[in-house]
């Protein structure tokens, strides 16, 4: 069970290797980092964002470096981006149950959902 992310880069067809992800819990307007993570070569994390044991029934938010990434893969972005962050803001009801949080991105669009 637990929190998972992945990242699928739609322009290219690959994961998203090297995307930097920020964690956060939510209250209200108010956002607490929990922790900073690069996506490795799956564009995965390379553990559960919170193991079984761990994760708690509250708010959160993911937010995603999509302007960062597309930039690094040598992809010319107007100024200002379309895209820069991607925050996804999102419920944890159950902690017994595995949240899977995948972003499928482009540098002018995004999607998600609950995945298993």
């Amino acid at each position: 069970m637990g929190l998972s992310t992945h990242v699928l880069d739609t322009m290219n067809g690959c994961p998203a290797a090297g995307m930097e992800v920020a964690l956060y819990s939510t209250h209200g307007d108010a956002a607490t980092l929990l922790q900073r993570l690069v996506l490795n070569h799956d564009g995965r994390t390379d553990a559960p964002l919170f193991d079984n044991a761990s994760l708690r029934a509250g708010t959160y938010r993911l937010r995603f470096d999509v302007a960062g990434y597309f930039k690094a893969k040598g992809v010319q972005l107007p100024e200002p981006n379309f895209l820069n962050q991607v925050s996804l803001d999102f419920g944890v009801a159950h902690e017994d149950q595995h949240y899977h949080v995948p972003l499928l991105v482009s540098p002018w669009s995004y999607s998600t959902y609950r995945g298993s």
